[in-house]
């Protein structure tokens, strides 16, 4: 298809034709001729956020809650540099998202015009590619350009600058089949020759363990039902990032729970004795590694990665494989089946694992009087167990406590910001998957400090009635930053004290949402479910035990075999044959 058309409308048209029926944005001067298109039709929905952040992180969470591809759209200067944080973290964390900015017009660009910014320069470093489009004629090429780079390969975000005279010109719009795309077709098949490398690994293994991450997910449906397909052919037990939680359900007798810094004792112990890692779509974080000389260090080491820079760039692998997840699990079945299906007797490395999982690391000193954060969750998911359920959070200790406590069976139900840590992410998140999702339950686990930080999107929430809820571990701290303090720095609890916090029931009041306080054990079930059943937006503020720890914990400098446990102080360390020192 071509025809002649202004550059704004041949945004919105090449819009529709990438199938998206949502953006997310906050309008201004440089970009009004695309909101004016906006206002001119009816297939595309619009929803005003009141930060350039939010809008960001909105689009983020709809990608990953739907697998479509996330659009937001800022105006020039600092709509542009507000979306600089949601940018970075979509690259670290490979979510696929088009960002548009509006720009001043191309002859103004570098004369410091109002509202001008380096764009271009400024998000260079956190998209996986960016353009200034100074044609019109080139618009509707570039923007399909856009949706196959954010969508290829590894998943992540990138920008299209608009100057502000294309958006008014006249040019000439192409449908996506015309567009450029031949030179970036990133590898899915990995070499053959390698994946029976692998199947012959796996067949000698005595002490193997599944490493997977948000690939699986962001591989999509295929990949996460192969991966489960594998274990339970195989038998060997599986751990995950924060970000590949879902890929295989918690409820599987394999699944040793999350790994790393606040790791499961059992699934931190399996990667420090394993003789095999099989690593896929994980990228060897330092969350997850800890203390790189001491990193597994008996075993073999596999890395299944559709982004060949992330091979061998932190860990130095013994069978690094380029290619899109799904297409390499499905291989290596086949080849594996066609091999006779082989495993080693790995029942002595079950029974090592059934005693690290006795250790009962989750274990806490419950209260009849205070609320304690681990205990809100539990009754969180014991209360909301098989309910059509999605949940994001902000970061911090709640952040953690969620992925340690709450359970995940399907991929595309875990919203969290995991390389960036982004406090403030999980608010304006969850409008993005209510967005998606209107008749689900989308729950964002917040802390008090965090969920500040984008308060601002209870108007969003308000104004398109979306029925998020905000549970709160309210701690009156910064939680993460006073426990580092507390075991790292001598207790010297500098700026981790919340001293001016708002009443969060007047506040959703204020907006005209429903406020919930709770500081009762007795009483949390019942502020639980009013929560959940009420019929808007609802601020549940959970009055929580202040100074709690989260743990495990592994220390900072620390290998997996050395976690602190409960209220064990930095001496009280996991030694490696398991013994709790106390």
């Amino acid at each position: 298809m071509t025809r002649q058309m202004t550059g704004a409308d041949m945004v919105v048209q090449a819009l529709k034709d990438q199938g998206v029926d949502t953006i997310f944005g906050y309008p201004g001067g440089a970009v009004l001729p695309v909101y004016d298109a906006i206002f001119q039709q009816n297939d595309i929905k619009h929803i005003l956020v009141r930060h350039e952040q939010a809008a960001i992180h909105a689009a983020e969470a709809y990608a990953r809650s739907t697998g479509k591809v996330g659009v937001a759209l800022v105006t020039s200067g600092p709509g542009a540099t507000n979306a600089v944080t949601g940018l970075t973290d979509a690259l670290l964390d490979s979510i696929p998202i088009v960002v548009f900015s509006g720009q001043v017009p191309t002859f103004m660009i570098g004369t410091d015009g109002f509202q001008e910014a380096d764009t271009i320069g400024i998000t260079r470093p956190c998209t996986k590619h960016n353009w200034l489009v100074k044609d019109t004629n080139a618009l509707a090429e570039t923007i399909h350009q856009a949706f196959h780079v954010a969508t290829s390969g590894r998943p992540g975000p990138v920008l299209i600058d608009l100057p502000k005279d294309v958006q008014f010109a006249d040019g000439t719009y192409v449908g996506p089949q015309k567009a450029r795309k031949s030179h970036y077709q990133p590898k899915l098949k990995a070499d053959i020759e390698q994946i029976n490398d692998l199947a012959a690994l796996i067949e000698k293994a005595e002490r193997p363990v599944f490493y997977t991450g948000g690939g699986v997910i962001n591989s999509g449906p295929a990949a996460s039902q192969l991966l489960r397909e594998l274990v339970e052919a195989t038998g060997f037990p599986i751990t995950s990032t924060l970000m590949g939680l879902g890929a295989y359900p918690a409820s599987g007798d394999k699944w040793l729970g999350m790994l790393g810094m606040h790791g499961l004792y059992e699934a931190n112990m399996a990667m420090h004795g394993c003789d095999l890692m099989i690593n896929i779509g994980a990228r060897f974080d330092d969350r997850i590694t800890g203390r790189l000389d001491a990193f597994s260090p008996g075993s073999i080491k596999a890395h299944i990665d559709i982004d060949p820079s992330s091979l061998n760039k932190v860990i130095q692998v013994d069978l690094p494989i380029v290619g899109d997840i799904a297409h390499v699990l499905e291989d290596l079945l086949k080849v594996w089946k066609s091999r006779g299906r082989k495993t080693k007797d790995i029942s002595a490395w079950t029974k090592q694992i059934a005693d690290w999982r006795a250790v009962r690391c989750l274990d806490y000193k419950n209260s009849e009087t205070v609320i304690k954060p681990q205990y809100a969750l539990q009754r969180f998911e014991e209360l909301t167990k098989g309910m059509d359920r999605y949940i994001t959070t902000e970061v911090g200790q709640h952040q953690m406590w969620a992925a340690q406590f709450l359970g995940f069976e399907d991929p595309n139900r875990w919203m969290t910001s995991g390389g960036l840590g982004t406090m403030g992410y999980g608010f304006p998140a969850s409008i993005g998957v209510q967005v998606a999702h209107p008749d689900s339950l989308v729950v964002n686990v917040a802390g008090e400090a965090s969920w500040l930080m984008n308060m601002q999107e209870m108007g969003t929430a308000i104004q398109y009635n979306l029925p998020v809820k905000q549970f709160i571990l309210n701690n009156e701290r910064l939680g993460m930053v006073r426990q580092w303090q507390q075991l790292l720095h001598g207790e010297r609890y500098s700026n981790s004290w919340s001293d001016a916090l708002p009443d969060f029931v007047k506040l959703a009041e204020a907006f005209g949402a429903k406020g919930i306080q709770c500081s009762d054990p007795k009483d949390l079930d019942d502020a639980i479910m009013e929560m959940i059943n009420y019929d808007g937006p609802v601020i549940f503020d959970c009055l929580v035990e202040k100074h709690e720890n989260c743990f495990p914990m592994i220390p900072s400098g620390k290998p997996h075999n050395e976690m602190l446990l409960g209220d064990a102080s930095t001496e009280d360390a996991i030694k490696s044959d398991g013994a709790v020192l106390v």
